[in-house]
């Protein structure tokens, strides 16, 4: 016959009548299982920054050339781009092309890079060792951010003037080119910060007390 838990108790003490369950409430949340929430935040950002980015370039930019010839979107154009071309795509696109562009500036072209920016700090911030090797690696897709969101403004401005300016068309394309060297970079970074992690140097190994010298 089972002892009850009075005797239980009075044997083992109070830990032995304390149910599974709360025991398991009490048990504090192991390193592991940190690591692992955070192993699936990060599974979903990259995952949604993959989404925005071909929704943005393969899709949306994409579709504008329809609205311009089958002109190439400036945000596009990883080599940059002249002057007499921004005033050729303007001469093609009407104010409601342009507006539309706008448009996407705003949303798509505001979102993807936010979204970018947050998943890289953070696969940077959980494998990189080191402050300043993690400030380093994050200098890139910061840079990506800034530069990134500045290009959509200085574009709507250079396409939306009355008259086009050399200067800039000049920053304009200067920005996009920038804009895609930074996501390199900052694609370059997160891999260094993931593959580049230094393993303590094992020392030699301690003579026993058995050890003769």
């Amino acid at each position: 016959m089972g002892k009850t838990p009075a005797q239980r108790a009075a044997k083992h003490g109070e830990k032995a009548v304390q149910p599974p369950q709360a025991a398991k409430m009490t048990a504090p949340r192991t390193e592991q299982q940190a690591k692992s929430n955070a192993n699936l935040i990060l599974i979903a950002a990259v995952a949604t920054t993959l989404f925005m980015f071909f929704y943005l370039h393969l899709l949306v930019l994409d579709q504008m050339t329809q609205l311009s010839d089958g002109m190439a979107m400036p945000d596009s154009l990883v080599g940059g781009y002249s002057m007499a071309y921004l005033e050729d795509l303007r001469g093609v696109m009407d104010s409601d092309a342009l507006g539309q562009l706008s448009y996407v500036h705003k949303t798509a072209g505001t979102i993807f890079p936010l979204i970018f920016g947050f998943t890289w700090l953070l696969i940077i911030g959980l494998n990189a060792r080191g402050r300043a090797r993690r400030w380093l690696l994050w200098a890139a897709p910061i840079l990506f951010v800034i530069v990134d969101l500045w290009e959509n403004v200085v574009i709507d401005q250079a396409l939306g003037s009355a008259e086009l300016a050399a200067s800039d068309a000049a920053l304009a394309s200067t920005l996009t080119i920038a804009r895609w060297v930074l996501l390199g970079l900052s694609l370059l970074a997160s891999v260094v910060a993931v593959f580049g992690k230094r393993t303590p140097a094992q020392g030699p190994r301690a003579a026993g007390p058995g050890t003769g010298s």
